[in-house]
């Protein structure tokens, strides 16, 4: 992706302050936040908000930019190149902030990479990206559309999103203009001081192709482009696009002789150092069919308990008044997990609906020994893989039934019969989540949740699910 994984640092203590054209830190307090008002954003106040949720890294003559802002909407661009057919959740935050600007009543364009997507960015990579085939960039493109639809209104009558490919200005531009006419504007000693290729040219194993050195100059031209096609005053983008920012303002301003302006977002921490959006089980997908509905549900839910606050101004558009009753709830009762809660929620059905994260709530309770009365199936099958399965012939299920003993032996929930009765009697063992009373109790074929499944567990959170096989 050509934004990476963008946000996660607050580094502001209050108000946010300009100094020199970079951003600083002031004590104040913002005077728009009332006690009792929810969190409002105008069209003149979206750098405030962003702000607010910690979400500006760098951004060049901000108080240039600030009055650019209170004359009428800005037409702002973010770029995705379609490395995969699905982005992940790194992407969230430059597409949530197209979206925050689209609802303050800017103009945002979401850029499919189809040109520079052929390349690959070497920001933040510290070795070279594997070449995609024009078949696979063309799917993947074809796949991300409806992702980005999901965030971004482009139906809206005032100020609706765009979507544009960047290989449309540059498909038929030969190699020879593109030098004569964007090259002689850049000196590789520019090139070279920005850190992207720095890092890699000081790496002497891996070093930086010719073909990467030159994605700082496309993405120029894209910017440029934009400017002089459809008004785009502004880019914004991962805190290690910024020397690629900064050279598209550089070629605007040479080319065609107008300002334009670079908002980069700090790239997001953990407060464990651990990379996020990443789990045990890999990268956590925007697509449900990369990350079911219930995991990426999961992901959320499992915030760190030093993250959650931040994450919710990050990740959603709560108000102030609602996350700072959240923060107070929180800190108040952690293990209450209200805050976890509300972020997994609000930033669910912002990507998947309210119905699919009910689904995911509902798996999630199973766990939890929630009722399993009308449970989906696919609801079900979403927690199979959380908890360890073992396989029973189906024939072991006719009446009278297996005894409930020697199926807790068979699962490896207990280690002997006379545990299990033991377990049993005291009241710790349950099926599909009902509390097993009787030792003699047979377990038939009509226990099979979805004609194929057993839910065992033994106290509060020992589960195995027993798998009719055969």
């Amino acid at each position: 992706m050509r934004n990476a994984s963008a946000a996660i640092f607050c580094r502001m203590g209050g108000l946010v302050t300009y100094v020199s054209g970079r951003l600083s830190n002031s004590p104040t307090h913002f005077s728009f936040l009332g006690a009792h008002s929810p969190y409002r954003t105008s069209m003149q106040n979206i750098l405030e908000e962003l702000q607010w949720r910690g979400l500006i890294s760098d951004c060049t003559d901000t108080p240039e930019l600030t009055r650019r802002l209170t004359t009428g909407p800005v037409t702002l661009y973010c770029g995705f190149d379609p490395t995969s057919d699905s982005l992940h959740v790194g992407s969230l935050v430059p597409l949530l902030t197209l979206r925050r600007f689209q609802r303050a009543g800017h103009i945002p364009i979401a850029l499919s990479g189809g040109a520079t997507g052929s390349i690959g960015d070497p920001s933040g990579k510290s070795q070279e990206r594997q070449l995609l085939t024009q078949e696979i960039l063309t799917a993947n493109l074809e796949a991300l559309r409806p992702q980005l639809a999901r965030l971004l209104d482009f139906e809206s009558t005032a100020n609706p999103a765009r979507l544009v490919d960047n290989a449309e200005w540059t498909a038929h531009v030969t190699f020879l203009d593109f030098l004569r006419n964007i090259g002689k504007h850049f000196t590789v000693n520019q090139m070279v001081a920005k850190e992207s290729v720095r890092a890699r040219m000081e790496d002497r194993e891996v070093g930086i192709s010719y073909t990467e050195f030159s994605y700082m100059l496309l993405q120029a031209f894209d910017f440029y482009e934009l400017a002089r096609q459809q008004n785009c005053d502004l880019q914004i983008g991962g805190s290690d696009q910024w020397g690629n920012i900064t050279a598209g303002i550089d070629l605007i301003r040479k080319k065609l002789g107008r300002p334009a302006f670079g908002l980069t977002l700090p790239l997001i921490t953990k407060a464990d150092g651990t990379k996020f959006g990443k789990t045990e089980s890999g990268t956590v997908w925007l697509s449900p069919r990369r990350t079911s509905v219930y995991r990426f549900y999961q992901f959320w839910i499992n915030t760190d308990d030093r993250d959650v606050i931040r994450y919710l101004k990050y990740f959603t558009f709560l108000s102030a008044k609602e996350i700072a009753d959240l923060e107070e709830e929180h800190t108040a009762n952690p293990g209450g997990r209200s805050a976890h809660r509300a972020l997994a929620v609000a930033v669910t059905e912002l990507l998947h609906g309210g119905p699919a994260t009910q689904e995911a709530i509902r798996a999630s309770e199973i766990l939890f020994g929630g009722d399993l009365a009308g449970v989906a199936e696919s609801t079900f099958n979403e927690i199979v893989g959380e908890v360890p399965t073992r396989d029973l012939e189906t024939i072991r299920l006719a009446a009278p039934g297996i005894p409930i003993t020697e199926l807790l032996v068979h699962s490896g929930l207990c280690t002997s019969k006379g545990q299990a009765r033991k377990d049993v009697e005291g009241g710790g063992i349950y099926l599909n989540n009902l509390r097993v009373e009787e030792v003699s109790r047979g377990v038939t074929a009509a226990d099979l949740l979805h004609t194929r499944h057993l839910l065992l567990r033994k106290g509060k959170r020992n589960y195995v699910v027993v798998r009719a096989a055969g």
